[in-house]
């Protein structure tokens, strides 16, 4: 699975500057940073974090990064459609019965 920035802040991509700040604190705060935990190396994720929020926090690189996810999706689209029109052609499709009880409940609901 690929995360976006996002993703590692826990945000939605419509998400006010503000949000992206608390955020990046809440998430700081989470991770106790400062302080390191016996066993676990926590770096590479607060890395990650940071990064996200220098390019989130900055509307200049975050209209840059937005438009290049929204490329990557337009791209991934036109590509399952093109598998999906390649495969309808040799796949046949068929529809799934009601569950019983769902057609008991119409049949029920029809008398």
């Amino acid at each position: 699975m690929i995360y976006t920035y996002y993703d590692y802040l826990e945000l939605p991509p419509g998400a006010t500057p503000v949000r992206i700040q608390s955020a990046y604190v809440a998430l700081l705060e989470r991770f106790g940073y400062g302080t390191t935990d016996a066993g676990q190396d926590m770096s590479g994720l607060l890395r990650l974090i940071q990064t996200a929020y220098d390019v989130l926090s900055n509307p200049d690189t975050r209209q840059t990064y937005d438009a290049l996810l929204a490329q990557e999706a337009s791209l991934a689209d036109a590509e399952l459609k093109a598998s999906l029109d390649q495969k309808g052609n040799d796949v046949q499709r068929r529809v799934q019965n009601p569950p019983a009880a769902l057609q008991n409940a119409l049949s029920a609901a029809a008398a």
